[in-house]
This record gives structure tokens, C-alpha cells and sequence, in this order.
């Protein structure tokens, strides 16, 4: 089983129009509103994919309304702690090209009481084999440790941590040992302090966080795909879609797909090309729209076990 916790989850508007010009009154060719957040994103797709996952999420005020309406819309198993403040939206605008403006709330401020709520509504799961996933920001008023407090209690009851976040709530929660880290190339470069040019760069600094008790490091990279990183292997996938229409939450379809391999016990590369498939496929969808098993068919996946370790990432 998936569990996944969403600290600043949020109502995601996605709005397209012909070019985002600044200081203009633009008229929106076409818009769709969809539950967001990355640990949401993760579930939205594992249902659409025939899984049955379980979203933890705060949720409060008239935007909070909206979020459960759409969970439930979308018959997204989900368990929702009540807050006192309102959840907040975001704004993503896309171009035709596939560029996509993004504009993301704080998010409500958490009392402790609702941090403590949160974080023992998501351990009521944890057990042997079951993956929890702590996905995205934090609120303000969540400490920087909540992933950290995550991967140590869960841990504790046997589950599986995968942690997919930035900033200092990721590298203290990388230092309390999770199963599974999936940053994007910025956040692991962050992380280590230095910059990853390459793919080779980027596999070492996978290999050193393996190497520090993380069994599965994987890696996003845009364009050029993601790599996962394990104790015995490097593998390296690529998913390259000609007609992109919306990046956001094309990350956290890659980590469903991937987290879902890894729940089947699938071998690590099966794993990743899933991953990769997933998030091919919802690049090729409008705003925060999650894949179909019918959106998958002609992706071109590319994978290898013997990874080029010159190969200059895009920027």
C-alpha cells in the first residue's frame, strides 16, 4: 500500500492561453482546476492508474470545500485533517509552446496541534511493506523536521519512506535515512553543494547518498529523464515527448509510477521505466491532468544500465 502526505496541499488552476504577455488583459483559451499538491498529484495518479492509494492531506476554508470535492470527484481515497485557515490555490499559466508560469502560494499557517494531527493521521498506516511518501513544502508553522519526524516513526513501525521535498525539510529529512529521496537535479545539487553538469556528476552524488544508508536514490531530469541509484546499480531512462502541453506534476506522476513498481517488488529498472512512462505521458496533458492507462501507449522510452556519464544535462 501507498500512503502519501501532503503537508501544503492546495486547489491547482490551470489557465492556457495564446502567449503570457505582462501587464496585458489576457483571454483564456481554456482552464481546468484540479486538487494539487505533490503528494495528491502522486495519488491522483496512482487511481487513475487502478491503484488504490491513501492521501493525507490538511484541508480548511472555502478552498479547502473545493479540495474535497474534487478528491471525492475523482473518488481519491483520502483522509483529511480539518485547519483552522484556508488551504491555499495556485496558478499555472500555459503557453502553447509548453512553457508553464507557475504561481504558488505560501499556504496557511499550522498550528502545532495540526502538525501533531497531521503526523499521526499518516503513522495510523505505517506497517510493514506499506510506502509512505512525504511530498512537497511545508507549511508555514510546520517545523523544518516534519520529514525527518516522518522517516524516524515510520521507519520505527516498518514501512518504507520515500521523501520528495527541498530546501532544509529535505536535508534534515535525508539525514534521518529514508528508503527512497526523489529530488530533481536543483534540489539534489542543493543538497550536495556543487553543481551537476553531467549525468556522471549526478550519479556519484546518488552513489555518496546510497553510500550514507539511502537505498534508493532517484533522480529527476527534465528533458533528459531520471535515473535511480541503487546500492549495485545506476540506470538511466529518457521519455522524450515532442508536444509537450504542461510540465506541473509531470515529477510526481514519475515518482507514482516508479513507487508503485517498487510496491510490486518489480525489479529497480521496470521500476523506472514505469516512472519515466508516467511522467512522459502527463507532459503530454493539460495543467495538472494525471495519465491514463490509455495516455501511455507510444511513448518513446529509452533505458540503459550502462548510463553516458558526459552527458551535459539541458538546462
Amino acid at each position: 500500500m501507498i500512503i502519501t502526505l501532503t503537508p501544503n496541499p492546495s486547489v491547482d488552476r490551470a489557465i492556457t492561453v495564446g502567449a503570457l504577455r505582462r501587464g496585458h488583459v489576457l483571454r483564456a483559451a481554456s482552464s481546468r482546476v484540479d486538487p494539487g499538491g505533490k503528494g495528491v498529484n502522486v495519488g491522483r495518479a496512482l487511481t487513475s492508474m487502478g491503484a488504490r492509494p491513501l492521501v493525507v492531506a490538511p484541508s480548511g476554508g472555502p478552498e479547502g470545500a473545493l479540495f474535497e470535492s474534487l478528491l471525492s470527484a475523482d473518488d481519491i481515497p483520502a483522509e483529511v485533517v480539518p485547519i483552522a485557515e484556508s488551504m491555499r490555490m495556485n496558478i499555472s499559466v500555459l503557453e502553447p509552446d509548453g512553457t508553464t508560469t507557475k504561481l504558488n502560494e505560501a499556504g496557511p499557517e499550522l498550528t502545532s496541534v495540526e502538525v501533531d494531527s497531521l503526523l499521526a493521521t499518516t503513522l495510523d498506516h505505517a506497517g510493514p511493506g506499506v510506502w509512505i511518501a512525504g511530498c512537497g513544502s511545508l507549511p508555514p508553522g510546520a517545523p523544518a523536521d516534519l520529514y525527518a519526524s516522518l522517516v524516524r516513526e515510520a521507519k520505527s513501525r516498518g514501512a518504507r519512506v520515500a521523501i520528495d521535498s527541498s530546501g532544509t525539510p529535505f536535508e534534515a529529512a535525508v539525514a534521518a535515512g529514508p528508503t527512497l529521496i526523489k529530488p530533481n537535479r536543483v534540489e539534489l545539487a542543493e543538497l550536495c553543494g556543487r553543481p551537476l553538469a553531467h549525468l556522471g556528476a549526478v550519479i556519484e552524488t546518488a552513489r555518496e547518498l546510497v553510500g550514507g544508508g539511502i537505498e534508493n536514490v532517484a533522480v529527476s531530469l527534465g528533458r533528459d529523464g531520471a535515473v535511480l541509484v541503487t546500492a549495485d546499480q545506476a540506470i538511466h531512462a529518457t521519455a522524450v515527448i515532442s508536444d509537450p502541453v504542461s510540465t506541473v506534476g509531470a515529477g510526481d506522476c514519475m515518482l507514482a509510477g516508479l513507487l508503485l513498481g517498487l510496491d510490486d517488488d518489480t525489479e529497480p529498472r521496470s521500476a523506472l521505466a514505469q516512472g519515466v512512462t508516467w511522467g512522459a505521458a502527463a507532459v503530454r496533458l493539460e495543467g495538472t491532468a494525471v495519465p491514463t492507462p490509455a495516455d501511455l501507449v507510444d511513448i518513446p522510452l529509452t533505458i540503459s544500465s550502462e548510463p553516458d556519464l558526459a552527458l551535459p544535462l539541458d538546462d
